[in-house]
């Protein structure tokens, strides 16, 4: 059998790939051929040299990202060197930071938290990341934990928020094929927010957002948004689908228990049971985002939990790992069956390091009371924020958020012609990170392990912040 080299190389690629089909068929002499080859190949060619880390003790940061970093964020002037509980410390300068930012509602636990920092460095030391070809023991102990408090029957893990949004809206148009709609539609509430992925962020109901990712000015087909905690805007466009003729159906209806991103918004008890009959009615997946509102954030360990139904899909991220990354789709019913092998992966998904961060976040939540924590902090808080509403009328407007998702107004058209970004800037001079949500609310989202005196401190620097800026 006579072959030139280009055809051996593809067979030594199909080789390579899928070693224990293509074997058989490889002839005996290409196979001696195949060691001679690759060892005068590899005789040929010099190793580069390369150019080693920084060792950090004279970097010009600044200088380093600009010059390397693509400006996908528009950030700070700080440059954080460490952090313990609720602050953060520079480089700059050995005062703190009031920490009211949490990694945008990640760091649950806070900074250099002693049971996750122990739990990651005993986990480096045993094994970190294998493929989920393998069982692995956090994954499932952690998989369990979450279906043992929620009513979820099964989880699939991912990396971040956005991912576990795919993977229910891949589940969604799985299930849908299956009750053979082609035209799968997804009913999301304008002002939402689900990721940056182009099917998330197609259902992230925000044209600002869209701009530029459109393919002859659309994004990914089968996407519908209304208006949010609208019932009757719900009903119609529901209605419209099923009563269509032309192969659309309903999916699934995805929506945030509350929304973040989109200003703080709680969702309606009455707006969310009418979701969930119209899913019922429907055959469809009721999804909820709880990538921010999830993990305890709210006072109850599900956000949905505030609404008093059930879904057949949530997501979860940010801090399910307490700052290391993972996400997680969790199902029930017929939704945690709806994925067989080969519809859906990830590589690093529910590795064993990000597992046992998951799990230490699962047991200091239990075995600290944290829920008990965010209820009674979150009191304090909103009580100090009414206050201050009270007191700047002219600036500052509605509370509103649930646990330590808390969010307050900033008037539109106030006369000190003030942002919920410029607020937002004149707390960091005060030593308190915040971050707006939205065009005109400031959020305050700190670790679910703060303390009273810590609420405290956050209210005193952000009203120092308002006085400062009243008299601008």
């Amino acid at each position: 059998m006579m072959m030139n080299r280009f055809t051996y190389c593809a067979l030594m690629i199909l080789l390579n790939s899928s070693t224990t089909t293509i074997t058989a068929f490889v002839p005996s002499s290409l196979k001696q051929q195949q060691s001679s080859l690759f060892v005068a190949a590899d005789a040929t060619r010099t190793a580069p040299v390369l150019v080693p880390p920084t060792d950090g003790s004279t970097d010009d940061i600044t200088t380093m990202y600009d010059t390397n970093v693509q400006k996908t964020y528009g950030r700070y002037p700080l440059t954080i060197k460490s952090g313990k509980g609720c602050k953060l410390f520079t480089t700059t300068s050995d005062d703190y930071y009031l920490d009211f930012v949490s990694g945008i509602a990640t760091c649950a636990l806070g900074h250099a938290h002693p049971k996750l920092t122990e739990a990651i460095t005993q986990q480096m030391q045993k094994v970190h990341h294998v493929s989920n070809l393998y069982y692995i023991p956090e994954q499932a102990r952690l998989a369990k934990w979450l279906c043992d408090n929620s009513c979820a029957d099964k989880a699939f893990f991912c990396n971040s928020g956005a991912e576990a949004n795919e993977a229910a809206i891949k589940c969604a148009r799985k299930h849908a094929s299956k009750k053979g709609i082609t035209k799968p539609v997804i009913v999301t509430a304008e002002q939402s927010f689900h990721g940056r992925t182009l099917a998330a962020l197609t259902a992230t109901a925000q044209p600002k957002y869209h701009k530029g990712f459109t393919y002859d000015g659309e994004m990914v087909p089968g996407f519908v948004s209304v208006p949010y905690n609208d019932i009757e805007k719900l009903k119609e466009i529901v209605a419209e689908i099923t009563n269509a003729d032309d192969g659309r159906g309903l999916a699934a209806i995805m929506l945030e228990p509350l929304q973040g991103e989109g200003g703080i918004v709680p969702g309606k008890k009455e707006y969310f049971a009418e979701a969930r009959r119209l899913c019922d009615e429907a055959g469809a997946l009721l999804v909820l985002d709880e990538v921010q509102a999830g993990m305890g954030r709210t006072g109850m360990l599900w956000g949905h939990e505030n609404l008093d139904i059930e879904p057949d899909i949530f997501t979860s991220a940010k801090a399910l790992g307490g700052g290391v990354p993972i996400g997680a789709m969790m199902a029930l019913g017929f939704a945690a069956t709806t994925f067989q092998p080969g519809d859906h992966a990830s590589t690093y998904g529910g590795n064993p390091l990000a597992c046992a961060a998951g799990l230490t976040v699962a047991k200091t939540i239990c075995e600290e009371n944290l829920l008990q924590n965010v209820r009674d902090r979150s009191q304090q808080l909103s009580s100090g924020l009414k206050l201050l509403s009270e007191k700047y009328p002219q600036l500052l407007g509605e509370v509103r958020g649930w646990g330590l998702l808390m969010g307050i107004v900033v008037l539109d058209g106030n006369e000190y012609k003030a942002s919920a970004g410029d607020v937002v800037g004149e707390c960091m001079k005060e030593g308190l990170l915040l971050v707006p949500a939205g065009a005109n609310v400031v959020r305050f989202v700190p670790p679910l392990i703060v303390t009273e005196e810590e609420i405290n401190e956050a209210l005193t620097k952000f009203e120092a912040a308002i006085q400062t800026t009243t008299k601008a």
